[in-house]
């Protein structure tokens, strides 16, 4: 059956909406709201995802069409104006709110995930998180998430086995969602706008996860690094994942020097000399955590720790690079190049199941400093009373 799907790459925008009362709603007034072109497809996931590879909108993975009717069911389930523009892209096109509600619907991703999608978009828009160089550069690095609050539960976000991948949740929908919008409305294109030498699974579906709040022996991760308590999220950029296994460490310190020398080696971003600045996202098992935080209680000294140990001795680079990492000021006077420029930088967050002493790796690409945004409304009430 041929029907009108809307297209997810139209950057149309039609600025006489911003004239119309909105005093009655996004649903009211008798006003279209949705302004994006229609292009005529087949109302079939295989006809449609083999139509959105030949138009340039799709991934490779099966696609739900964006007819208008699924576009305005989703919308009708939140409470926003599809004409909002919630960020701008590198290329200054406007992501609004039914660009981001179309791309959702062809991911597949629930219709209550539409604020912590708005947030993590808020997140990587932001000038310190220099979008367009995660977006266009060599490298495989993409913007990974970590949510806080009771937003994980509402939306089965994962936090404990196999939170960085392979669970079977509609979280893995919601961080596709987020792909798709990189793709369609940013231009993400391998090979075009991007010349990533290998890519990364991250680019198809990203890494979405929660954070053990209640196994934490700290604070929740949005409230150490911005302040922002309850829901929110916590964009950060990533080569990918790198697992750290200690089966032999038996107190704070030893854990963490595993951690430290294990994320530090000369091939990362961090030790690069064209990335002078760079964050080091990690993981830490709640296992490892409560074992660490009965050496160390303060997140500030567990964080001094793993950047002592995060360091690699000058002498251990070639002498070309060393010689542009001298130049830069980055080594020491104890002779090291340390992974990030201060213990602060390391950024911790408790995740993971409770099978064996692990920590998660997340190598960032250099120059984005990871951002905090709250998801600035509930959860529709629907949902989160399941």
């Amino acid at each position: 059956m041929s029907i009108h799907v809307i297209k997810p790459s139209s950057r149309k925008n039609n600025a006489a909406k911003a004239l119309v009362s909105r005093d009655c709603g996004p649903t009211g007034c008798e006003v279209d709201w949705l302004t994006s072109i229609r292009v005529e497809a087949e109302d079939d996931i295989t006809a449609f995802t083999d139509f959105s590879l030949e138009k340039g909108w799709g991934d490779g993975l099966p696609l739900v069409p964006p007819t208008e009717s699924r576009v305005r069911t989703f919308l009708s389930g939140n409470d926003r104006y599809p004409d909002e523009i919630i960020a701008r892209m590198p290329d200054s096109s406007e992501c609004t709110v039914e660009k981001i509600v179309i791309n959702a619907v062809m991911a597949g991703a629930p219709v209550e995930s539409l604020e912590l999608i708005i947030a993590a978009i808020e997140a990587i828009a932001e000038p310190d998180f220099e979008l367009y160089g995660v977006n266009a550069t060599t490298a495989p690095v993409f913007p990974a998430f970590v949510v806080n609050g009771p937003v994980r539960d509402a939306l089965n976000i994962p936090y404990s086995y196999g939170c960085a991948g392979g669970v079977a949740t509609k979280a893995n929908a919601i961080g596709r969602a987020i792909r798709l919008i990189m793709r369609n409305v940013a231009g993400q294109v391998a090979g075009t706008t991007s010349q990533t030498t290998f890519g990364s699974p991250g680019r198809l579906a990203s890494i979405l996860m929660g954070e053990w709040e209640e196994k934490s022996p700290w604070a929740p991760l949005a409230e150490r690094r911005a302040g922002v308590e309850g829901n929110a999220v916590t964009a950060f950029s990533t080569m990918g994942t790198m697992n750290v296994l200690d089966t032999t460490s038996t107190g704070a310190d030893a854990f963490l020097e595993m951690i430290g020398k294990s994320v530090a080696y000369p091939g990362a971003n961090c030790f690069s000399p064209s990335m002078e600045y760079s964050e080091m996202t990690i993981g830490i098992n709640p296992i490892c955590a409560a074992i660490i935080a009965k050496g160390l209680r303060s997140i500030e000294d567990v964080q001094e720790v793993i950047w002592k140990y995060a360091s690699l001795p000058a002498d251990f680079l070639q002498a070309y690079h060393r010689e542009q990492v001298e130049a830069q000021g980055r080594i020491r006077e104890d002779g090291r190049i340390y992974a990030t420029p201060e213990p602060k930088d390391i950024v911790l967050f408790v995740c993971g199941g409770l099978g064996g002493l692990h920590a998660l790796g997340l190598h960032s690409f250099g120059s984005s400093l990871s951002q905090t945004r709250p998801i600035a409304r509930a959860v529709p009430a629907a949902i989160a009373a399941e």
